[in-house]
């Protein structure tokens, strides 16, 4: 069943956060992410929209987990990390509905 990983945060330290994505980019590809959306601009129809908004989309919830836990995320998370602020990360399930 696929899940989504879905990513808030307020970027810092603009000049820290520049190697963050070139680095992430290619570790979600190699866990066979779906990047489905990553807006630094999006609209808040009701709370606080954080500066950035990602949603991801795993083919399960194992790929997710081996993405987010590969070592070599992990420098490249730190990066996140001590860029930015009030972040959030959250895996949800894809919704099934009740059988018909």
């Amino acid at each position: 069943m696929a899940v989504y990983v879905i990513v808030g945060y307020d970027i810092s330290d603009p000049k820290g956060y520049e190697n963050y994505v070139p680095g992430v980019v290619p570790l979600l590809q190699k866990h066979g992410a779906e990047i489905l959306a990553a807006d630094y601009q999006a609209e808040a129809l009701e709370g606080h929209a954080p500066g950035v908004n990602v949603v991801l989309r795993f083919d399960s919830e194992e790929a997710a987990r081996n993405w987010y836990n590969d070592p070599a995320y992990a420098p490249v998370k730190q990066i996140r990390l001590n860029s930015t602020k009030n972040g959030s990360i959250v895996l949800a399930k894809e919704f099934k509905g009740p059988p018909e």
